[in-house]
C-alpha cells in the first residue's frame, strides 16, 4: 500500500497480489493494523469477504459514503451497493483520464 495508513470502511482499494490482482474492491472492516476484509459485490460477495494483507493492497482516494453509512448503521451492506461503489470509482477515473487527454 502506498500510504501506510489503514484504509477506511467504504474505501476503494486496488488488489496488488493474488489471483484477484488488478481488481478493485471495497474495504468492509479491519481485522487489525495488518489486515482488512474486502468485497466487490460481484465475484466476492459481502457474506464471503476476503481477508487481505494491507501490503497487498493499494488505497485509492475514493470512499463510498453509501457503503460507509450502511456499514455504520447496520453492520452490513448489499452486494448491489458494493458493485455500484466500484462502478462509480471506475467512471470517475475514466472521466479523469479523458480530461487529461490520454
Amino acid at each position: 500500500m502506498n500510504n501506510r495508513s489503514v484504509p477506511h470502511a467504504g474505501q476503494i482499494v486496488k488488489i496488488l497480489r493474488g489471483k484477484d490482482a488488478g481488481q478493485l474492491a471495497v474495504v468492509l472492516s479491519h481485522d487489525d493494523n495488518k489486515f482488512v476484509y474486502i468485497a466487490d459485490g460481484d465475484k466476492r460477495k459481502f457474506d464471503q469477504a476476503k481477508k487481505k494483507n494491507l501490503l497487498h493492497l493499494e488505497s485509492q482516494s475514493y470512499i463510498s459514503s453509501e457503503v460507509a453509512n450502511s456499514l455504520m448503521e447496520n453492520g452490513r451492506v448489499t452486494n448491489g451497493k458494493l458493485r455500484y461503489a466500484v462502478m462509480k470509482f471506475r467512471q470517475s477515473t475514466e472521466s479523469y483520464v479523458e480530461e487529461k487527454g490520454d
